[in-house]
């Protein structure tokens, strides 16, 4: 065991207190008390806390056995899109064509061709730079007569098909009354949007109408004869 300290004072700096320090000592036992100072710029009153530390603001670390440490990126979260939010994004026009050229006759088919391939726009959606992607999946035909009909691709041309002039095809119409329509087409598209990180489809379909020009519906007469007008000048009508 060490030595005692030699005096009440020895006895309040050993034992490390400051203040109002006292010492009792019996000769068996030493009592040391001591009032500790407030430190500068704290309140002894009651109702006055001392002023809480500012913490400093610190960046979230992620750590294991295999990587160490390293920071923790906080990713915001990819919008939702659906065919409605691609208003200021539209298809090109499709190509529109129908046989014979401006003109149908009544009772005969008319055959209507479109075609519309897949296309990719780029700009700004929802505040975010993403790049839309359209591809066709269905064709509704409107004749202009009141008559529509869908098609899961947009026909082919007599030409192409190896058909002759006004023989029936899938897109074809034959119209019953003489006039003026004016048919259009609306190509039905499904849609998916790339924000840098991948294609997500899109909920629902966005449609383009492209407009044909005005066919005039004519109606055409045929005569039965017997003979032609070489073969008989005296028949009627020669």
């Amino acid at each position: 065991m060490g030595s005692l300290p030699s005096s009440p004072q020895d006895y309040c700096s050993s034992a490390g207190w400051g203040g109002n320090c006292s010492v009792s000592n019996t000769g068996t036992q030493v009592d040391v008390s001591s009032s500790q100072t407030a430190p500068r710029g704290s309140h002894d009153s009651a109702g006055d806390a001392p002023a809480p530390r500012p913490e400093r603001s610190r960046t979230p670390y992620e750590c294991s056995p295999a990587i160490g440490c390293r920071e923790i990126y906080t990713m915001s979260s990819l919008p939702e899109v659906t065919a409605d939010d691609l208003a200021s994004f539209r298809p090109a026009s499709a190509f529109f064509d129908t046989e014979p050229e401006g003109f149908a006759v009544i009772g005969l088919p008319t055959n209507f061709v479109a075609s519309a391939g897949e296309q990719e726009l780029s700009g700004e959606l929802l505040d975010w730079q993403v790049t839309v992607r359209f591809t066709p999946v269905g064709y509704l035909f409107d004749y202009g007569d009141g008559t529509t009909q869908s098609a899961a691709w947009g026909g082919s041309s007599w030409a192409a098909t190896g058909a002759a002039q006004f023989a029936p095809t899938p897109t074809s119409h034959i119209y019953r009354n003489r006039g003026s329509v004016t048919p259009r087409v609306t190509v039905r598209y499904a849609a998916s949007v790339d924000f840098g990180t991948g294609w997500r489809p899109v909920s629902g379909v966005v449609t383009a109408t492209t407009v044909g020009g005005v066919i005039e519906v004519l109606e055409a007469r045929t005569a039965l004869v017997e003979h032609t007008c070489r073969e008989r000048p005296d028949a009627a009508g020669c």
